[in-house]
């Protein structure tokens, strides 16, 4: 009798314990060195976050304030609502340069992803010399864009350059690369495409520095071939690398501007302009700075479509 009544007190009990609610620990604010270190981070990042909200933050809130405004520097802001959009909109050059801007992003980007994917594989195989070849491909990205375009000015000259004269060795005319509306966006191009390997290919040896060795081991056990290893477990392995590799790309080839400049003036008949060379003439040549605010938008909006695109497309998320 006495286990009976034992049993049934230990069921009543168990009852009373799934009844009652679970109770939560309160949260707290973490111990008193945790908070420490809490409040030392904050202190620590506060120059950056300075920093970026005067030179980032806000001139980029001011940007789309003016757009919205006819402003030529000589006088103050004057409210016209969204009407230099409607003028971009129908703006014939404005359109030229975003075309133009396109194409030339189209090409640069993967022909320069690609050959630096190539170089960086190649370099990181433990050749000799390797350390001097990764000097030579990276030192025109550290160089000034300026001198370099000048380089390639002479490189095109028409009569003296570079080109033609290899070009007559085979029997070929020499052509008017800059001048030519045909062939000067071509020429830009592979300048573009030329000058970015740099950069990309010490991002790609960096990124293969840290495959590990044992997946080779294993696909060699498996007998898998070089081909087989590049597309199984290399290209895999560097889609980080390649998102970032694509996004600060595609922002540098809208964003190009030096070479423009010294090389074309954005002609001939406007055939190499670009959207940030657009931007330059409409607030330092003209004055136009409401309109060279919108025209910035409209380049952000570019760059932020695309961007999300590249993370689509590279499956950024992962």
């Amino acid at each position: 009798m006495k286990t009976i009544d034992q049993s049934s007190a230990a069921e009543d009990l168990d009852l009373r314990r799934r009844d009652t609610p679970v109770r939560k620990p309160k949260r707290t604010g973490g111990s008193k060195q945790q908070r420490k270190l809490r409040r030392t981070g904050w202190l620590m990042i506060t120059p950056a976050l300075i920093h970026i909200g005067l030179w980032s933050a806000i001139p980029v809130l001011a940007t789309f304030a003016l757009s919205l405004t006819d402003y030529d520097i000589f006088s103050a802001p004057r409210w016209i609502g969204i009407d230099n959009y409607v003028a971009i909109a129908q703006d014939p050059v404005f359109i030229q340069a975003t075309w133009n801007t396109m194409v030339y992003t189209f090409w640069t980007v993967p022909v320069s992803m690609g050959i630096a994917l190539v170089v960086a594989v190649a370099l990181n195989q433990g050749l000799r010399l390797q350390k001097w070849y990764r000097t030579a491909f990276f030192l025109p990205h550290v160089t000034a864009t300026v001198a370099i375009a000048m380089v390639w000015l002479l490189i095109f000259n028409p009569q003296q350059g570079l080109l033609n004269g290899i070009l007559s060795i085979f029997g070929v005319p020499g052509q008017a690369w800059l001048a030519n509306p045909d062939l000067a966006l071509g020429s830009v191009i592979a300048v573009g495409a030329w000058h970015g390997i740099g950069i990309k290919m010490l991002i790609y040896i960096a990124a293969l520095q840290n495959i590990d060795e044992s997946l080779y081991e294993a696909a060699s056990v498996d007998g898998a071939s070089p081909a087989r290893k590049f597309f199984a477990i290399t290209l895999p392995m560097l889609k980080p690398a390649t998102f970032f590799v694509l996004v600060i790309s595609i922002i540098g080839a809208f964003q190009v501007f030096d070479q423009i400049y010294v090389l074309t003036d954005g002609g001939p008949a406007n055939s190499t302009t670009m959207m940030t060379y657009e931007i330059y003439r409409s607030a330092f040549q003209k004055f136009q700075m409401g309109m060279a605010s919108a025209q910035s938008v409209v380049l952000f909006a570019f760059l932020l479509v695309m961007t999300l695109i590249s993370r689509r497309a590279t499956r950024g998320d992962d």
